[in-house]
């Protein structure tokens, strides 16, 4: 039998922020908008994502010698 039910999961939430950038990004992104068909918010979003998740953290500049 088929599962009808009609599942509801919470929203995530969100909050709105306000940033400065560079007029070659801000170009760059609305070209990539256009070309994904995403939105510069979702795209800005997906591309915060994964710096968080890829960034190397580094105290300061003696400890990349020592690794």
């Amino acid at each position: 039998m088929e599962n009808d039910d009609f599942i509801v999961t919470p929203k995530e939430k969100s909050v709105t922020i306000t940033i400065r950038v560079d007029k070659a990004i801000a170009d760059s992104l609305e070209e990539l908008a256009v070309k994904s068909d995403r939105s510069r918010n979702e795209l800005i979003n997906m591309a915060l994502e994964y710096a968080l998740k890829n960034v190397k953290f580094q105290d300061s500049a003696n400890e990349k010698k020592h690794k």
